[in-house]
């Protein structure tokens, strides 16, 4: 018997990036039974699109998918917010099937303030002049996660802790200490200089929630993190935002009976035919 699904007013995951060897999917899926959102934003990344292969996309991977559009039927207001790994979608904003709609921007009100959800790759200065450079990046980056995978197997059959080698390369380098200091300043002062309260980001794989300020105002800064490393997601309930670790979840992670109902009650096939059906008359 399934646990009693928690209520949440607002949830955001972002970086999810199904179809690669360094996503946590059955981690997410657990997280994604555990909550019923009215709302539910995929902030970008959620397919990984650039590193899409079709000799590796577990079924772990494509439950995800099938328990997405189980909430969508369910009532849940599903957002897909596209970014640089699924950027491919971008043609296909204002898309709508049911409950589900692809948008590259969105804007929600809140009781009563306005939050300024996107991806984030926009102020990616490599994004916009080196893809090519980007997507290398990204390749480096997945067999970085692969080997700490198999590091950390080891180290915990030894009784040691994980390790992230990426964290630490991020937190050791100036640059890229520096790069996420910049991206987050600048998406508040954007954000402070068209008056929305809260900006929510994804992209950099940086979970973080705080308040930023400047002359001309305020605003919250908001960062979903990743299901790659930090496994965090956004949660917003009685007009207050808190970032959900998953990691710190006890009884959540040492839950283990995530009954598969949903997957019972839609075939994939049918959902693939129906989303290519949908997609060939958008284009049409």
């Amino acid at each position: 018997m399934s646990a009693k699904k928690r209520a949440v007013e607002v949830v955001v995951i972002s970086d999810v990036h199904l179809g690669t060897y360094g996503c946590n999917a059955k981690e997410l899926q657990k997280y994604l039974k555990s909550i019923q959102p009215k709302i539910l934003v995929l902030n970008g990344d959620i397919v990984d699109i650039w590193q899409f292969s079709k000799r590796y996309f577990p079924t772990t991977h494509m439950k995800i998918i099938k328990q997405v559009f189980s909430m969508a039927s369910k009532g849940t207001q599903v957002y897909y917010i596209t970014g640089n790994h699924d950027e491919m979608l971008r043609k296909f904003e204002g898309f709508t099937m049911g409950t589900l709609t692809i948008e590259n921007k969105l804007v929600l009100e809140l009781d009563g303030k306005k939050a300024w959800i996107f991806h984030g790759d926009v102020f990616d200065i490599t994004m916009k002049h080196s893809k090519w450079l980007a997507k290398l990046g990204a390749i480096g980056y997945d067999t970085l996660i692969l080997l700490n995978a198999m590091v950390n197997f080891c180290s915990e059959k030894l009784g040691k802790g994980k390790v992230s080698f990426s964290k630490k390369i991020k937190n050791s380098v100036k640059g890229a200490v520096k790069f996420i200091d910049d991206f987050e300043n600048t998406a508040a002062e954007i954000a402070i200089s068209n008056g929305y309260d809260y900006v929510v980001c994804g992209h950099i794989h940086n979970p973080e929630m705080r308040q930023i300020k400047r002359e001309e105002g305020e605003v919250t800064y908001l960062n979903s993190g990743d299901w790659i490393e930090n496994l965090t997601a956004l949660e917003y309930n009685n007009r207050r935002w808190t970032l959900y670790k998953y990691n710190e979840d006890t009884k959540l992670k040492n839950h283990n009976d995530m009954a598969d109902e949903d997957d019972k009650s839609m075939d994939i096939g049918i959902l693939y035919t129906n989303l290519l059906q949908e997609f060939q008359l958008k284009k049409a």
